[in-house]
C-alpha cells in the first residue's frame, strides 16, 4: 500500500516509514514546538508580508541566525543576560517564522533549505552558549566555564548522533534533551540568573541532560544494529 506524505509523494513500505520517520524528525526539533500551533497563527502575517516582498524562508533563516549570534556574543559577555536573552527569544522565533513563509510560498522550501536550517541552528546554539562561556570565563568562574564547555561539546554530539544515524538509514529520535530543550534550559536560566543559583544549576541541568542525551541515542542506533 501506498502512503501519501506532507511532501506530495506516495511511498511504500520501508520507504514510507523512513519519510514518515524524516516529518516526524523536523516536528520534534522545531524550537517550542508545543506552542508551534499557536505561534504559527501570530507569525502568518508577518510570513504574508515577506512573501509580497519577495523573501524567502531562507533568507529569514539567515537573518535569524545572524541575529542570535551578533546578540548572544554581544549582550551575554558583557553580563547583560535579561536583555540579550529577549532578544535572542525574538530571533529563535525566526525558526517558526521561516516555516510559515516556506508554506505560504515564498519560496526556497527545498532539501537546500532544510539542510541551510539545520547548519545555521548548529551556529545558533554555539553561539548563545559560547556567549554565556564567555560570561563565565571573564568573572574567573573555572567551574561553570568548564561546565558550560563540555554542555556545547555535549549539545554537538547530541546533533551529530542522530545525524549520523539517519545518514545510515536507522532513526535517533529519542533522549532527553533535543534542541528546543537545551534551548529553553540555557535561556531560561540566563534570564533568571539575578536569582542566586539558577544560572548555575541552568548549566550544570543542561551539562547532565545533554550527557544522558548523547548515551540514549548511542544505546538506541546500538539495539537497531542488532537487530535481525
Amino acid at each position: 500500500m501506498f502512503t501519501k506524505y506532507p511532501c506530495g509523494e506516495y511511498h511504500k513500505g520501508c520507504e514510507a516509514k523512513k519519510v514518515a520517520g524524516l516529518f516526524m524528525a523536523y516536528d520534534r526539533t522545531a524550537m517550542l514546538k508545543l506552542l508551534r500551533p499557536a505561534m504559527t497563527r501570530i507569525l502568518t502575517p508577518l510570513g504574508r508580508a515577506l512573501v509580497r516582498r519577495g523573501i524567502g524562508p531562507n533568507a529569514v533563516t539567515a537573518i535569524g541566525t545572524v541575529g542570535t549570534v551578533v546578540s548572544a556574543l554581544f549582550f551575554f559577555p558583557q553580563g547583560l543576560l535579561q536583555v540579550g536573552t529577549l532578544v535572542i527569544t525574538v530571533f529563535v522565533l525566526f525558526d517558526l517564522l521561516d516555516g510559515v513563509v516556506a508554506r505560504l510560498g515564498g519560496g526556497g522550501g527545498s532539501t537546500w533549505g532544510a539542510f541551510l536550517d539545520s547548519t545555521l541552528d548548529r551556529v545558533a546554539d554555539a553561539a548563545i552558549f559560547g556567549g554565556l562561556l564567555l560570561y563565565f570565563a571573564a568573572r574567573g568562574d573555572l567551574l561553570l566555564t568548564a561546565v558550560t564547555l563540555f554542555a556545547v561539546v555535549a549539545g554537538g554530539l547530541v546533533s551529530y548522533a542522530k545525524a549520523r544515524a539517519e545518514s545510515l538509514g536507522l532513526t535517533c529520535d529519542v533522549g532527553l534533551a533535543e534542541r528546543p530543550e537545551r534551548l529553553v534550559v540555557g535561556l531560561v536560566a540566563a534570564f533568571f540568573s539575578f536569582v542566586p543559583y539558577i544560572l548555575a544549576l541552568g548549566m550544570w541541568l543542561l551539562a547532565a541532560a545533554s550527557a544522558v542525551t548523547v548515551v540514549q541515542r548511542v544505546v538506541h542506533v546500538h539495539r537497531q544494529t542488532r537487530e535481525p
